[in-house]
């Protein structure tokens, strides 16, 4: 089964307007395609391997000059009564290849290949920004969640601490429960302190891959309609991913190499023609009186000038050889591309499925945790319980939370990992707002007939926006910080 616009279809909420003053997982993936350095680096590049196809097919075009000179004579022959003193002389010439044996052609044809390898390229690049975009978006909002329960976790258990602490004065709790309550809440500050660094790590990665600071960043939308089974995915990957699909043409690009490598064994064949005028600004003189000689004078000739090759000493065998052994190679890593994509979809796919499976036991074990701190400390408001066991129960519920926390992040990046192996998440997919997508066929089409020597494009500028001046992050968040976390869908 194909999904044809999987991403652009299932991800309906992605089309949703944005909050005031919020950022969404949408508005973050469009700043990234517009401005991620490594994105518009590689669409730079792309421009390069675009150029490639022009260079290829100026072998096969005429070759027109002009050439003069001044020379000055300045020792002349003694018994020389006619050379000049000096000379001017200037003219064109012309060369138009006839038949190189192939090569322009198939080189031509090789380079337009390699363009069309790129393109798949610069796709694979796109979709592996959106992924880390997507990772450091939900990265965000896991460690500002991780933070407020944390932060929340430090208040409950300083009131813990205040009352064990009166308890003790009046002789209701031993000294051993003020210990053990001093020894949970510096752990709980530790962690926080953890869980505040991890959170400005996370801010800035945000800050790198996206190009803003994150700001109230909302819940991600769902992600309907993947696969069903690993071997669905596998088999829409093997289809659609652009790693595989430009490791596929780059092993035609190679074929083409091997014909453009035997072409140097066989004949060449072009016109030639040049004309030229000389001029010897009056210098030649004669000794016989009354007469002269011309001045100046003005030649011409055209020709064919054929090549044959007899022996090159191995030459053109060893680059054809060479040109078979990188055919092998392409297709080697051709078979590698399809076992990394294999594995990474597979991966993908069980990691995904682990982290649903983990929300649904974190759920009920977050569940179970509260329910059992609140009936803990009612218990232990008649006696029956220790100070002790209220510090478990509360510890147990905030490993919980954090637990279930991480598994919701986990599951929906890995979810979107998948789409990303299967060629389902690139910006075409995605329907991203702020003008239209970057087209590099567009490019190419502008490109690859110029043939006007002092053709050239502005001088080129950066398109990726500087972080420089973005203030350094911290890790203030606000009271509901952890709400996102709880309302974000486990993709299904």
């Amino acid at each position: 089964m194909r999904f044809p616009l999987l991403v652009g279809t299932a991800l309906v909420a992605l089309a949703l307007p944005a909050a005031a003053s919020a950022d969404t997982l949408r508005d973050a993936l469009a700043k990234a395609y517009e401005n991620n350095p490594t994105l518009t680096g590689a669409r730079a590049s792309q421009r390069v391997t675009d150029e490639t196809v022009p260079l290829a097919r100026a072998n096969g075009l005429p070759n027109v000059g002009v050439q003069g000179s001044y020379t000055e004579y300045v020792l002349q022959s003694s018994n020389n009564f006619t050379s000049p003193d000096r000379a001017f002389s200037i003219g064109p010439q012309i060369s138009i290849p006839i038949y190189q044996g192939g090569a322009v052609k198939n080189a031509v044809n090789a380079a337009e290949k390699r363009v069309e390898a790129g393109q798949a390229n610069l796709r694979a690049t796109e979709s592996s920004i959106f992924s880390q975009a997507v990772a450091a978006y939900m990265d965000v909002i896991r460690d500002q969640a991780l933070v407020a329960l944390n932060r929340s976790n430090v208040d409950v258990l300083g009131v813990n601490r205040q009352a064990t602490g009166d308890r003790f004065e009046i002789g209701d709790l031993t000294r051993t429960d003020v210990a053990q309550s001093e020894s949970r809440l510096a752990t709980a500050r530790s962690q926080l302190q953890t869980a505040e660094s991890r959170l400005i790590s996370s801010r800035e990665r945000y800050i790198q891959i996206i190009g803003d600071a994150p700001t109230d960043l909302q819940p991600p939308p769902p992600l309907p309609n993947l696969p069903a089974s690993p071997q669905e995915a596998v088999t829409v990957a093997l289809a659609d991913n652009p790693d595989i699909e430009a490791a596929q043409i780059t092993v035609d690009a190679t074929r083409y190499d091997i014909r453009t490598a035997k072409a140097s064994r066989l004949p060449q064949v072009s016109l030639t023609g040049q004309t030229g005028y000389v001029n010897y600004l009056g210098t030649i003189g004669s000794n016989t009186p009354g007469v002269s000689f011309a001045q100046s004078s003005t030649t011409g000739s055209a020709g064919i000038t054929a090549t044959i090759p007899i022996f090159q000493g191995g030459r053109p065998a060893a680059q054809v050889r060479q040109a078979q052994a990188r055919s092998s190679q392409s297709m080697e890593r051709l078979v590698e591309t399809e076992r990394s994509v294999v594995a990474q979809v597979r991966s993908a796919f069980a990691s995904w499925q682990a982290s649903l499976q983990v929300i649904q036991s974190a759920q009920v074990a977050s569940d179970a945790a509260q329910l059992s701190l609140e009936g803990v400390r009612a218990e232990n408001s008649v006696g029956n319980r220790t100070i002790l066991d209220i510090l478990n129960a509360e510890q147990e519920y905030l490993n919980a939370q954090v637990t279930l926390v991480s598994s919701r992040r986990d599951a929906y990046v890995a979810a979107f990992t998948l789409l990303a192996a299967m060629g389902k998440a690139e910006a075409q997919d995605l329907g991203l707002d702020g003008g239209a997508l970057y087209d590099p066929q567009l490019n190419y089409d502008r490109v690859r007939n110029r043939v006007w020597d002092w053709d050239q494009d502005p001088a080129p500028a950066p398109q990726a926006t500087t972080t420089v001046n973005t203030p350094a992050q911290n890790a203030q968040v606000t009271d509901d910080a952890a709400s996102p976390m709880r309302t974000t869908p486990a993709p299904q």
